[in-house]
């Protein structure tokens, strides 16, 4: 009897599951017969995080590109590497000396921390507030008037302003701006415009914000009939020209646009000089750009970033690109000196194969996943995020539904911290990973991505909601 009896129980808990997982199966397999999937490159992984139990796998060897699902493994490696209490600094110093009347003869130094969050309007109390501050700062060192130059030390990264497999059609836009040494505003600047009322009409721009010395704007915008910013920017980092091209919404006195700015050095200068001036502080000389200069220096100031974990839930829930890759770029900074791009892969890549993980066959291009040329398989996201579990300011720092880049996903059907993952889209690529819990209390690792498929966005998101809603309620 007491046989029967465990024979019974063994069957109604394993038989529930194999259940369970044929239905997931079947609806996987549903999803993928769709004409806008059947042809597409899809792979899924999905295991148990403290057994590391294989609960479903569909081509989760395969090398596929995740788009801004990359950046768990950046803000991940980073956080590992430099720690979640870490902070950006950038130094205000000066040489030479004061003299009685105030005068500086000497230079004013700013040096470079490559701080993300400088001027960042994620980060409310850095933003413009940092440069008046800076400007209280020199005053009351004493400095009234400086004979020298203003010179930023920007040695603190190379010369690469964006990864060179970053294409042509977003390296222009507010998404594609890449890391600096002295970056600020989020390094984009505001273009707003004037629009007919009438479709098809030549648009007008009427501002710039903030103001980029010697920039050149084409203007090639048309109004359309429909509210959607349509409107893309070209043009290189190193390039002041800006060609605008597609449509905005008809009938606006005012509609604003974000582009990438292409020197912010030279814009945090100018807004620095601006910010002295009105504290009664005069520079006679020009500003100069220089890497490295001679520690003999006196300091005034050092500004710091909020801490990484604040920046990474920012960079996680926003899908912040810039952040991203200045978390890349630091890690290379503090291991070598300087930030380097390629040097940051191979030590990252280098340190989670110290900490076991297969490293062969995933191809790293940059830190935010912009790159079309990264590619990475599911079974690697989610053995990474088995070891990243126990990173606690990690696993805080991704969205859960209703948040971040998950804002339409159903709060009711996923509650709380049921899901906390990463999203990552581009065109014909959506992919997410990350930890689901279960109504059992089983915590899964999941890694879905989808290249290369038809349709919308919109109508894959919802089928990839329905599948974690039934991993949830059935595992």
């Amino acid at each position: 009897m007491r046989a029967l009896y465990f024979s019974l129980l063994f069957l109604l808990f394993f038989g529930g599951h194999i259940i369970a997982q044929n239905n997931f199966e079947s609806s996987v397999e549903q999803l993928l017969q769709q004409d806008d999937y059947k042809n597409a490159s899809v792979g899924m992984n999905v295991i148990e995080l403290e057994s590391g139990k294989t609960i479903f796998s569909l081509n989760s060897d395969k090398l596929l590109i995740p788009a801004s699902t990359m950046k768990l493994i950046t803000s991940g490696t980073t956080l590992e590497i430099l720690g979640a209490d870490y902070r950006f600094k950038t130094q205000i110093s000066y040489t030479g000396k004061i003299d009685k009347y105030g005068v500086l003869d000497g230079d004013l130094i700013l040096t470079a921390g490559a701080d993300p969050a400088l001027g960042s309007e994620y980060f409310q109390d850095h933003y413009f507030e940092f440069l008046k501050n800076w400007a209280k700062q020199v005053k009351e060192s004493g400095i009234k008037k400086v004979n020298g130059e203003l010179i930023l030390d920007d040695g603190i990264y190379d010369s690469e302003r964006i990864p060179e497999s970053w294409i042509w059609g977003d390296i222009g836009n507010y998404y594609g701006a890449g890391p600096d040494a002295f970056t600020v505003f989020d390094n984009l600047f505001r273009i707003t415009f004037s629009s007919p009322k009438k479709e098809g009409r030549q648009t007008k721009v009427i501002q710039t914000y903030p103001k980029i010395g010697g920039l050149e704007i084409e203007n090639e915008v048309l109004t359309a009939d429909n509210n959607s910013d349509n409107a893309y920017v070209f043009g290189g980092p190193f390039d002041k020209h800006r060609i605008i091209r597609g449509t905005i919404p008809r009938n606006r006195r005012a509609f604003t646009i974000k582009a990438s700015i292409p020197e912010p050095g030279e814009v945090l200068a100018e807004s620095f000089r601006q910010q002295l001036r009105e504290k009664g502080v005069f520079i006679d000389g020009e500003t100069r750009f220089e890497k490295n200069l001679s520690k003999n220096t006196t300091s005034i100031y050092t500004q710091e970033s909020p801490t990484l974990a604040e920046i990474a839930e920012v960079l996680n829930h926003e899908s912040v690109n810039l952040f991203a890759e200045h978390f890349l770029k630091q890690i290379a900074v503090e291991k070598s000196g300087i930030g380097n791009r390629n040097d940051a892969i191979e030590l990252e890549k280098e340190y989670w194969k110290n900490r076991g993980l297969d490293i062969e066959n995933i191809f790293i291009e940059d830190g935010s996943g912009l790159s079309h040329f990264n590619a990475v398989s599911p079974a690697f996201f989610t053995q990474f995020l088995k070891v990243m579990a126990t990173n606690e300011a990690f696993v805080e720092s991704l969205p859960v539904a209703g948040e971040g880049t998950f804002k339409r996903f159903d709060t009711k059907q996923l509650p709380g911290k049921t899901l906390q993952a990463k999203s990552g889209s581009m065109t014909r690529v959506r992919c997410y990973s990350g930890y689901l819990t279960t109504n059992n209390g089983n915590k899964l690792v999941f890694s879905f991505m989808f290249n290369h498929f038809g349709g919308s966005h919109s109508v894959l998101i919802k089928e990839i909601e329905q599948l974690f809603i039934q991993l949830k309620q059935n595992y």
